[in-house]
């Protein structure tokens, strides 16, 4: 009994001395999700990178590459990408727990291809996105997002994030 009680008070002691991120700090980090295509039936998997500046602990600023899915339609293969900036707003809750919000600006590229030629294709406009955090240690952090690349795609994704 004795030492359940050691183990509970060494992890929540571990589990305290997490911060929420450090002002003048990089990080950067990977996700993997799921992407819906209004006009698609499927959802597909998403993975991508990020990295960012955090000015104080509730702004940072972030850009990101994200491969949104790959599709094959009636033989043909469609690939869409998705590269953004956007500002960060974090509101900590709890020591290791808060919530963000994104707001920036996209670009999403679609490329397809058939039997060997193939065209592309490319917009940009406003990217948001809602999600929570979990900070793990002073500096590994998860989190789960949602965000809306386009007016009829949304993205869900995990991510680890890393503070250097």
């Amino acid at each position: 009994m004795f030492k359940k009680i050691i183990a509970t008070a060494a992890l929540a002691t571990l589990a305290s001395s997490a911060f929420a991120a450090q002002p003048g700090t990089f990080y950067a980090g990977v996700d993997g999700g799921v992407t819906k295509i209004h006009d698609l039936d499927d959802n597909k998997g998403s993975f991508g990178g990020f990295v960012g500046y955090n000015f104080n602990e509730n702004f940072a600023t972030e850009i990101g590459a994200r491969r949104l899915g790959s599709w094959t339609i009636e033989g043909v293969d469609l690939d869409a990408d998705q590269y953004a900036a956007s500002v960060v707003g974090t509101w900590p809750l709890q020591q290791n727990f808060n919530v963000f919000g994104r707001l920036g600006y996209n670009k999403l590229k679609a490329e397809a291809s058939y039997r060997g030629a193939s065209v592309d294709d490319s917009d940009s406009g406003v990217l948001y996105g809602v999600g929570v955090g979990y900070n793990f240690t002073p500096t590994i952090a998860g989190r789960i997002e949602f965000q809306k690349p386009s007016s009829d795609s949304h993205n869900v994704s995990a991510s680890v994030v890393f503070q250097f």
